[in-house]
């Protein structure tokens, strides 16, 4: 062997050495660190693969998430370091697992109001066993693979580094996943201003920057909000809101003013019906007979939405007794029962009424029993009022709770304000005592679209008994009776059935929220005002339509007189709003004409009615947050 071979093997021994120094150093010694943030980061995109096929540059901000979480972990020596490791993968995959149950269910991110709400939810044992997926054990497969892979790794001999220069490795790790991340949200917020703070549109911002990210962000919102909470809101804005609810109030119109003088107001929130259903045929049988009866005696609302967010029920009815639009997370309900409202039931007493709330139900569900109080009823009626002599569902059957509720308004003093709630329509709709077997579902029969339509044909059936009790007794010819759905029926990872109801295909988000309507009846005595109208509305608009209809006052509400004007814009708790013609989608994004059903451009006029919109929820929440109608009485 010559010199140069000599050499040559000297040197890639050498190199062969430090080659392997180096995988030992960075490779082996930090397994642990390549396998965390390799894993999470697949979890992390697979998530955001499900809520935004839309987007593809939300990856830059899930890795660097990831790097910043991982990076601490260079903090503790190697065995602490893996404890952490491990503990950090189990807490994501959870929060990840969880946020993709509740984004099946509702196409919603879980908040930190979302999660407030969960203990009024009661038993969704059954819901959330049919949101489950054999898939979803990716979620937690390397965490009991891992198990015995990690008690091996820990007895590799692996050098622990002084603290300073973990510390300094630390600090330039944990700055590039800063970097990135803030290069990600500064982006978001030059393109779509206020967003973060706001979280207006919960979808579009998880979906550009990614799950963990979101949730510090929900977190650090929550507490910001907490915080500035406890300072007043200064004059000048707090005169702004005032002016700008003043100016909603400023039209006037003369449309059936005061048609309730002297009348009792009888006003039916009816579990989860949905506007699909009305006129509706399966086999040749109309799901809901009763209520297509009564809607051609009544003025119709067609294109009316559910406004409701996180709060769901307690949403809607928030929203029709105040109109005031429903909480940025969780529900109003549940977080302002020490506010000070101009309520319906506020109004009425006012005037004399004797106003009344009641439901077959719990009556700390929801926290009805305090913010009942908050919203000036004089009498709220739960499960314990009534004989519990047949439950349907979750509890009081509708037959029985609109039976016993007829004879409680017969012995009120005229006139009176009633509120209630129906319950048998609520979810999973399995639950009907045998009713309606002979309602030939056809290939529906026993999936979740079926079972709904069942469930809505008996509540229908108790509709039609108990409207038609009150027209043989009498009442109807010196009362008025509102009707309408609060929510959503159908969930987002249920659509499919929906659509193949109503013969869609490819449906794209308009089809989606074109179909997130419920209907809305007012009906007056001896079928008066009879006829349907077209209008977009929400459930925002019903106060202001009710106070114009008894002479009430419309001090401060963000709704519309639907009776007087000829053009309306509905705006949403996630920033979409129609106005009819157009549907702007907040969670791509995204303006529709919804006639031809194309994507279009943005315009002058659709953004001057998307900064309106914001304005409203903005405001809105100042309103909440600060319990502003307090000041603005005094």
């Amino acid at each position: 062997m010559n010199t140069m071979e000599k050499i040559s093997k000297i040197k890639n021994t050498k190199s062969a050495k430090i080659l392997k120094l180096i995988f030992n150093k960075l490779v082996v010694n930090n397994l642990d660190i390549i396998w965390f943030l390799i894993i999470i980061s697949i979890k992390e995109i697979n998530y955001n693969k499900l809520i935004s096929p839309y987007f593809l540059d939300y990856k830059t901000a899930i890795i660097s998430s990831v790097i910043v979480i991982g990076s601490i972990s260079l903090l503790f020596k190697n065995k602490n370091r893996i404890k952490y490791l491990y503990i950090m993968d189990i807490l994501l995959s959870i929060i990840a697992f969880a946020d993709t149950l509740y984004y099946r269910y509702s196409k919603g991110a879980i908040s930190i109001g979302t999660i407030q709400n969960a203990t009024m939810l009661g038993d969704v044992s059954s819901g959330v066993q049919s949101l489950l997926k054999f898939s979803d054990i990716f979620y937690f497969a390397d965490i009991i693979i891992l198990i015995p892979v990690l008690f091996l790794y820990k007895k590799l001999s692996r050098t622990d580094t002084f603290f300073y220069r973990r510390f300094i490795i630390f600090l330039v790790v944990f700055g590039i996943g800063v970097t990135g991340d803030a290069r990600c949200i500064n982006a978001l917020d030059v393109e779509q201003p206020g967003l973060i703070h706001t979280m207006s549109n919960k979808m579009y911002l998880l979906s550009k920057i990614g799950n963990i990210n979101f949730h510090v962000i929900d977190a650090y919102n929550e507490t910001s909000t907490k915080l500035s909470n406890m300072q007043s809101v200064p004059a000048s804005k707090q005169k702004e809101i005032k002016q700008y609810l003043q100016k909603k109030d400023a039209t006037k119109g003369t449309v059936l003013k005061d048609a309730g003088k002297g009348k009792n107001l009888i006003v039916i929130q009816v579990e989860a019906l949905q506007q699909f259903v009305i006129g509706k045929k399966i086999n040749g049988e109309e799901i809901t007979p009763n209520l297509n009866r009564w809607l051609g005696k009544s003025l119709y609302f067609n294109n009316y939405y559910y406004q409701a967010a996180a709060g769901t029920t307690a949403d809607a009815e928030f929203l029709s007794l105040n109109s005031l639009y429903p909480a940025a997370t969780g529900a109003a309900y549940e977080l302002y029962p020490g506010d000070t409202f101009d309520s319906t039931a506020k109004q009425f007493n006012d005037k004399g009424y004797f106003t009344v709330a009641l439901n077959g139900y719990e009556n700390g569900f929801w926290n009805r029993n305090v913010m009942y109080k908050a919203e000036d009823f004089s009498k709220y009626f739960s499960a314990k009022d009534y004989n519990n002599d047949e439950q349907v569902g979750l509890g009081l059957s509708d037959k029985s709770f609109l039976n016993q509720t007829l004879q409680k308004l017969k012995t009120y003093k005229e006139p009176y304000y009633s509120f209630m709630i129906t319950l048998s329509s609520h979810m999973p709709y399995d639950d009907q005592k045998g009713y309606g077997s002979d309602f030939n579902l056809g290939k529906y029969k026993g999936s979740y679209i079926g079972n709904y339509m069942n469930g809505i044909h008996y509540t229908d059936a108790q509709l039609g008994m108990f409207l038609d009790k009150l027209d043989n007794e009498g009442i109807l010819k010196n009362s008025i009776v509102v009707l309408y759905g609060d929510h959503f029926a159908i969930p987002k990872y249920e659509a499919e059935g929906l659509y193949d109801v109503e013969g869609i295909q490819n449906a794209t988000d308009l089809d989606w929220d074109k179909l997130q309507k419920v209907p809305m009846m007012i009906h007056f005595p001896d079928d008066a005002n009879k006829g349907v109208n077209t209008l977009p509305a929400g459930q925002v608009d019903l106060y202001p339509t009710i106070a114009n209809l008894f002479n009430l006052d419309k001090k401060y509400m963000f709704g519309t007189d639907l009776l007087n004007t000829n053009a309306n814009v509905v705006s949403f708790r996630d920033s979409s709003f129609t106005d009819g013609n157009d549907f702007y989608v907040a969670g791509t994004d995204t303006y529709y004409d919804i006639k031809s059903g194309k994507k279009i451009p943005q315009t002058n006029i659709l953004l001057n009615e998307k900064k309106d919109t914001t304005k409203q929820l903005e405001y809105n929440d100042e309103i909440l947050n600060h319990n502003l109608i307090k000041s603005f009485e005094k």
